[in-house]
């Protein structure tokens, strides 16, 4: 069995002691970006399994989205990345 070369881990634990790696993140032509998806990809960065330059460059994410993603998991968790919250969860 041969395994492409990756720079950094190719999986990680998490504190909950599960355990999240590579094959684990959404494929990189994602467009339909439900509140999992998103939690994945965030936590991927946040746990060191992908640098924040990757994530954004591999799903073409602007660095504003993805900061109010990890504002959005910090403040009120997972449920917060749903569309049909963004309303209830809104700071205005």
């Amino acid at each position: 069995m041969f395994l492409k070369k990756v720079d950094g881990p190719r999986q990680v634990t998490l504190p909950d002691g599960s355990v999240l790696s590579r094959a684990d993140l959404p494929p990189a032509e994602t467009r339909r970006w439900v509140a999992s998806r998103k939690a994945v990809v965030v936590r991927a960065v946040i746990y060191g399994l992908i640098p924040e330059k990757e994530a954004l460059e591999r799903y073409e994410l602007s660095a504003e989205e993805f900061a109010l993603w990890c504002a959005a998991i910090d403040k009120h968790g997972e449920k917060a990345l749903k569309v049909t919250a963004i309303q209830k969860y809104r700071q205005l």
